[in-house]
């Protein structure tokens, strides 16, 4: 008996239903399968929502479920645990259009990934460089905010058109897609993985530079697939110079060791407060940075003091007006440790001439 999909279903009860149409709704360009808002979209409103065309949605999704090829669908490869397989791009080969991939990474929640990720891309831009940013916190994205993002990204010729901040920084976040920036992602691992996926492979991030994946808490789900899906130049570790927080991390920097990446540099968020007459109050204890260094082998890039400044601007998302010595070590020393680590025989993507 023919299967017949029409455009008042629900894209929940569709892919549930049929897995195989989830490959349609990707293709199409509608990234919402997975995700809650689909448990209550109908796969016509998706469609005027990416301003797609909903009969040839409705089509291709027919011909799927039915066992049939739809033009231009074509199942997507997944990464087998252990060993991962690079996503192809949007409109290109793996990691082809983009010259450095790096991951924001920490292991433990509340140290600052976001703030190192938005202020390492505000710098990077700040030199010319053309820079994107993939927030990978699916269930407590902050990028957007920080960053001052606003608006739904739509469909254009080449996959998901990613926005831009006011410095021209590309970013893909999940707040993007929600009605309220306040409503809850209720996901389980493997619907984080299958967005951080698409945010990836579907989104036209056209050239770039540098591409920084700001990652959650945690060493499961949703760092293991970008250490196994991506193709990685490297990881920074983020951390705080409170113990607790370094034994989180070392958890992290082990994982990143056990999937054999590559670690660029570590930066210790909140490691003072200045005071008045100048001199450093280590807030919450000395700094751990070295033992972190001996730990990871790669070099300290930078310590970032506790600024009522920086709360402000992302406050109000306006991390791109922030300036401070600390800031600009921190982009310098990245791009020294990226280089050093790429080895004598240069990167293997070209640094860009802005960053020589």
């Amino acid at each position: 008996m023919a299967v017949e999909i029409t455009a008042d279903m629900v894209i929940h009860d569709v892919v549930t239903q049929y897995p195989q149409t989830i490959q349609v709704f990707q293709g199409h360009g509608l990234p919402c399968t997975a995700c809650h808002v689909g448990a209550r979209e109908s796969v016509a409103g998706g469609a005027r929502t990416h301003r797609l065309d909903v009969d040839a949605l409705v089509k291709d999704l027919n011909l799927v479920a039915n066992g049939q090829e739809a033009e231009g669908i074509k199942p997507r490869t997944k990464a087998p645990v252990g060993r991962g397989i690079p996503l192809t791009m949007a409109g290109g080969t793996p990691g082809g259009k983009i010259r450095h991939i790096v991951a924001i990474m920490s292991g433990k929640g509340g140290v600052g990934k976001s703030l190192v990720t938005g202020l390492l891309g505000v710098s990077l831009a700040r030199q010319g460089l053309k820079v994107g940013i993939l927030d990978g916190d699916i269930t407590g994205p902050s990028i957007a905010k920080e960053l001052g993002v606003r608006g739904t990204p739509t469909k254009a010729p080449g996959g998901i058109e990613p926005l831009r901040t006011q410095g021209g920084i590309k970013v893909m976040s999940m707040n993007m897609f929600l009605p309220n920036s306040t409503d809850p992602v209720v996901w389980r691992g493997p619907m984080v993985s299958s967005a951080i996926k698409q945010f990836y492979s579907d989104v036209d991030w056209d050239r770039l530079d540098f591409l920084l994946v700001d990652l959650p808490p945690g060493t499961s789900d949703a760092p293991m697939t970008v250490m196994q899906s991506l193709p990685l130049d490297g990881v920074v570790i983020v951390t705080s110079p409170q113990m607790l927080a370094t034994e989180i991390v070392m958890k992290c920097i082990k994982m990143v060791q056990t999937l054999k990446g590559k670690m660029l540099g570590v930066v210790e968020n909140m490691a003072y407060l200045t005071m008045p007459d100048g001199s450093r109050n280590e807030l919450f204890g000395p700094s751990n940075g070295p033992e972190l260094v001996a730990m990871t082998g790669a070099p300290l890039l930078a310590q970032i003091p506790i600024d009522p400044t920086i709360a402000m601007l992302c406050d109000a998302g306006k991390l791109e007006e922030y300036h401070s010595d600390e800031f600009d070590t921190l982009a310098d020393n990245f791009v020294k440790a990226l280089k050093i680590a790429a080895g004598p025989s240069g990167p293997r993507r070209a640094l860009p001439m802005a960053a020589r």
